[in-house]
């Protein structure tokens, strides 16, 4: 098992600064990876996933960084594709690309908004171009919804063999398509930190994965919330077969310094 902070990026978290004190503090206290959600509208702002976590991977030299996630159908494929590959390089090969189909009530708000298998189909399309274009290739491409004739993005891939592509959602498609890639990355708590998801919830979830392909090597990376030393259901979901946890961090949960702190007691390992 390897420990991360998950940050929620709303309220006290709208802005880099603060982000950048806990990372640097979560890798001061033994944490593996932070990752950071990617929204555009919330009440009291919102961060820009990209620029915050580049801001901690140059204060940070060891973190693994990730997005959690990000909605692939918002983005144009070649944009998404030329962050990544700069994030990856600036970051010395530490980040992972958690991507999903984005949900409708942060989609809907500015007419980001597909069906879902409108969305499905333009994620999988696009995933394919942006870890081939994040690899160093030319692309000659003539899709459903992107087209790519003779366009290079990277000179070269900064991770080998290519960046990891980790896959958050529930549904049983959404496992499908993770079990493609390198991960599945999800939720076990709402935002009063009920669990929604059980050890047993996951267990079921990551037989599925199993049935479905994901091999050796696959990560499984659930969220929650754990006191200063203690590890609450960590090991149960360890049983279950999650191999990164990440301790949620939001401004619902206490103030920034009471983040900090815990932040500061270390992992719950």
């Amino acid at each position: 098992m390897r420990y991360g902070i998950e940050v929620v990026p709303f309220g006290p978290y709208a802005e880099p600064g603060p982000v950048v004190e806990l990372a640097k503090a979560a890798e001061s206290a033994g944490w593996d990876g932070l990752c950071i959600w990617d929204h555009c509208h919330f009440w009291g702002g919102v961060t820009d996933p990209w620029v915050t976590l580049a801001a901690v991977a140059c204060a940070t030299e060891r973190l693994r960084i990730l997005t959690d996630v990000s909605p692939v159908p918002r983005y144009r494929p070649h944009l998404l594709a030329r962050s990544v590959h700069a994030l990856d390089a600036l970051s010395g090969g530490r980040f992972t690309l958690g991507a999903g189909l984005g949900v409708q009530e942060d989609l809907a708000p500015l007419g980001d908004n597909h069906d879902d298998r409108t969305r499905a189909a333009m994620a999988d399309e696009a995933l394919d171009l942006i870890v081939r274009w994040c690899s160093g290739e030319t692309i000659d491409h003539d899709g459903e919804h992107y087209v790519s004739a003779g366009a290079q993005i990277a000179n070269r891939p900064t991770q080998q063999p290519r960046v990891p592509v980790w896959i958050g959602g529930w549904s049983r498609p959404a496992l499908r398509r993770a079990a493609r890639w390198d991960g599945w990355i999800t939720s076990a708590i709402d935002e009063t930190q009920k669990v929604v998801c059980s050890p047993e919830d996951l267990a079921g979830s990551v037989a599925y994965l199993r049935e479905q392909g994901a091999g050796a090597g696959f990560d499984v990376a659930v969220n929650g919330t754990t006191a200063s030393g203690e590890r609450g259901l960590v090991p149960a979901y360890a049983e279950a077969g999650a191999t990164w946890w990440f301790e949620s961090i939001f401004g619902l949960r206490g103030t920034h310094e009471e983040m900090l702190a815990r932040i500061e007691a270390g992992p719950p390992r």
